[in-house]
């Protein structure tokens, strides 16, 4: 189990076994109640899903978990008006709103989806819920985000049935 903490400083890290990762999270804090778009982190305790990474710029990582290399159309649905695609990994040519995953910055080279309002997703409930990266610890968007040579340790100790209690 990851665990999300925050110390006296008001910084928060993930503690799994005896491993700390300073990490970020939604610039609105944490909530039990998110929606889409409030900037918010869903509190929780959740399954994880695979790694998904940029082959291009990052060679397969060391991990348990299931490894999906980036293609340039893939895109993770946020739009409301489609129930039965919402929160899932779409193709990016579907008209529909969409975080798109091949990004030009270096943020989604390596993600975890956090299975938050995952399966029998409610739309409009929050999407897009990725463990990704960071170079600065700024507020994110409601993922949770840690540098890259942490993301690369808690790869390598994580497995499939890895939960994250936030």
């Amino acid at each position: 189990m990851i665990f999300l903490t925050k110390n006296k400083y008001r910084l928060y890290t993930l503690k799994f076994d005896e491993f700390y990762i300073k990490c970020s999270l939604g610039k609105k804090g944490i909530t039990n109640k998110k929606v889409e778009g409030d900037k918010k982190t869903p509190a929780g305790k959740f399954r994880i899903g695979s790694l998904f990474y940029r082959k291009d710029r990052i060679q397969k990582p060391k991990t348990r978990l299931r490894c999906i290399p980036i293609q340039p159309k893939m895109g993770w649905s946020n739009d409301s008006r489609f129930p039965n695609k919402y929160n899932k990994l779409i193709n990016t040519q579907e008209k529909m709103k969409h975080e798109k995953l091949f990004r030009k910055d270096y943020k989604y080279d390596l993600l975890i989806p956090i299975e938050y309002n995952y399966h029998n997703a409610i739309p409009g409930k929050g999407s897009c819920i990725f463990i990704h990266l960071t170079r600065n610890y700024k507020p994110t968007a409601g993922c949770i985000a840690i540098n890259k040579i942490d993301f690369f340790v808690l790869l390598k100790i994580i497995n499939t049935n890895t939960k994250i209690k936030i």
